[in-house]
């Protein structure tokens, strides 16, 4: 065997969603970050368009971006806006040590379908989730309905064919908390052989 499959089966059981409530105040440095989009940037594409595209928010800039997300929530919900949901919102950068934002290039060719795009970007994702695992860190992928909106491709300096698909927010969990335990349904539940 060329890897060992024992430690790469473990940290992808081991992935997790952990929110910025569940998040300490250690900071995740520049390298790791650095390393996690590294990681992220070998996710496979068709055709190697490479479509993803991040932005990184730490330090002072937290609070740009914090303002900037509870605001738009503010203005895309109208009359159903929520003091609650406005709050966890603006809060969530704050608790967080670093934020990417996950974004997606679409080819100016269009010779891949932009379903395919998405996906690549999803991959990379993973990458990044299952790097943060390995280093301990806790990752939580939002996609909030607002984040598909001109508002935000035009905060983010986004073409008019590119699309912002996230939030990544990244942070040591709390000791309290430790590293959350997971469960999936046993592959008999979501297979069909098919030839046996």
């Amino acid at each position: 065997m060329k890897y060992n499959l024992s430690e790469i089966t473990e940290v992808i059981q081991n992935r997790r969603t952990i929110f910025p409530e569940q998040y300490s105040e250690r900071k995740v440095h520049r390298e790791i970050v650095e390393k996690i989009l590294n990681n992220a940037v070998w996710a496979p594409s068709h055709g190697m368009t490479q479509p993803w595209r991040f932005r990184v928010y730490m330090n002072d800039q937290l609070t740009e971006l914090s303002d900037f997300l509870s605001n738009t929530y503010k203005e895309f919900i109208g009359d159903n806006f929520d003091q609650g949901k406005f709050d966890k919102i603006k809060r969530r950068p704050l608790l967080s040590s670093a934020v990417i934002v996950v974004n997606m290039a679409r080819d100016k060719r269009e010779k891949i379908l932009e379903i395919e795009e998405v996906e690549a970007v999803a991959c990379a994702v993973q990458n990044m989730y299952l790097t943060a695992t390995a280093y301990g860190i806790g990752g939580f992928w939002s996609t909030p309905k607002f984040i598909y909106t001109d508002l935000v491709k035009e905060f983010f300096e986004l073409g008019e064919n590119d699309k912002c698909l996230g939030i990544f927010y990244l942070g040591y969990p709390k000791e309290e908390i430790g590293w959350p335990k997971g469960q999936r349904k046993p592959i008999e539940y979501v297979t069909k052989w098919v030839g046996e």
